[in-house]
Formats: C-alpha cells, sequence, structure tokens
C-alpha cells in the first residue's frame, strides 16, 4: 500500500520543483489524467483495505483510465462536445464514494480496536 502513496508524493514533489508549462491546449487532457490517477490511487487503497488489491488489476485500471478518460476528452473535442465534464463526473463521484467507504472502515476499524481495547 505504501508504494501508491510514495509515487503519488514523488509526482507532486517532482511537479513542484520543476518549471514545465503545460499548453493551454491540453488543460482538459491533463485534468482529467490526474482525476483518473487519483480515482485509481484511491481505489487500489479501498480494495487494500477490503483485503482484495491485485497489482495487475491496480496498474491495468490506472493506464486504462487514464487512457479512457483522455481518449473522451479528445473525441469530444473532434465532436464539438464537452465530453470531458462525463469524465470528470464519473471519476470524481467514484473518487468521493471511494473516500466515504474508506473513512467507513477506518472509523469502523478504530471503534472495533477501542472496544478490544476497553475489554483488556
Amino acid at each position: 500500500m505504501w508504494l501508491p502513496i510514495l509515487g503519488l508524493f514523488l509526482g507532486a514533489a517532482l511537479g513542484l520543483l520543476t518549471d514545465i508549462q503545460i499548453p493551454s491546449a491540453y488543460t482538459n487532457y491533463l485534468s482529467i489524467a490526474v482525476l483518473a490517477s487519483l480515482d485509481t490511487l484511491i481505489g487500489g487503497i479501498r480494495a487494500h483495505l477490503q483485503n482484495v488489491y491485485d497489482d495487475k488489476i491496480f496498474v491495468s485500471g490506472f493506464f486504462f483510465n487514464i487512457v479512457l478518460a483522455a481518449s473522451l476528452a479528445f473525441l469530444g473535442v473532434h465532436l464539438g462536445v464537452d465530453l470531458y465534464l462525463a469524465a470528470v463526473f464519473a471519476f470524481g463521484v467514484r473518487l468521493f464514494q471511494n473516500i466515504a467507504v474508506i473513512r467507513r472502515m477506518l472509523l469502523e476499524k478504530w471503534a472495533k480496536k477501542k472496544t478490544q481495547t476497553e475489554l483488556s
């Protein structure tokens, strides 16, 4: 579980320390790619807490989500429709759902640990 979090911090540090400018034409693609990767990262944390984490599913989901989201944005640009908003909505909803499940699971573990400590 520590590897995705380490990658997130390493990527954020590299992004903040370098002076790379993204052209404005690619901002929609980049924002969707970041949102898709955050969705996959939070989903991986949720899977780990549920003891169903699989590296292959995590890595394939990471790249598949990014490619799918960027493809939707690309198709939307060529059709003249803001399809990237559909991806933003879908990934945003999944992101908040996964965060809510993680929060509930951590609260349940904390409550269980607290009751076991009180019984001891």
